[in-house]
């Protein structure tokens, strides 16, 4: 492990690989080494969300990588295997596993983009009054009664109802009741 994540940060500083190419070729020694007992598949789909956003890919947190290769597991063993197998010899064969690597993260991508679009078609049909509570939750993580009297000046009765139809629609959770509700994202 000493020996990978050496020669993993020396090349991630000379730059001469792309960062894609590291991490899926770090990844797929790292589960050669196999260094646990239990766990080392889904250890290594963790270790690959931290070496992506350290890289700058902002996104890999709002879509599951897990889920991509679940679905796929035939693939993913089929690209292991043939790489494994050539990983200790003079000339290793990264190409099915950086294939699997790569197309798992364009497919993890695409599902990103796919659940915006729904969100934005759900957002896009809700009035500009519940859309500004809705962003004003997403944005703090809650939202309280007197955050949007004071987000949209609007009256306490009118902000109710929206209040009640963004929980009826499934956009928001109330949470306690009377004076101390809030609501958060569901």
């Amino acid at each position: 492990m000493a020996e990978l994540i050496g020669w993993f940060n020396a090349e991630r500083q000379a730059g001469q690989l792309h960062p894609l190419l590291l991490i899926g070729i770090r990844i797929v020694v790292f589960l050669e080494i196999h260094p646990f007992q239990d766990g080392n598949a889904r250890l290594s789909r963790v270790l690959t969300t931290l070496l992506l956003l350290q890289a700058g890919y902002a996104y890999v947190p709002y879509s599951s990588l897990e889920s991509v290769v679940e679905q796929s597991k035939e693939a993913y063993y089929l690209a292991l295997r043939q790489t494994q197998g050539t990983i200790r010899t003079r000339a290793p064969n990264w190409q099915p596993w950086l294939m699997f690597f790569l197309r798992a993260l364009a497919e993890q991508v695409r599902r990103l983009d796919r659940k915006i679009e729904r969100e934005k078609l759900v957002l896009a049909s809700l009035p500009e009054l519940s859309l500004r509570i809705v962003e004003f939750t997403r944005e703090h993580g809650r939202i309280t009664m007197g955050d949007a009297i004071r987000l949209t000046g609007g009256n306490r009765n009118t902000l109710k109802q929206h209040f009640r139809a963004l929980v009826e629609q499934g956009h928001l959770g109330q949470h306690g009741a009377g004076r101390g509700v809030w609501y958060a994202l569901r």
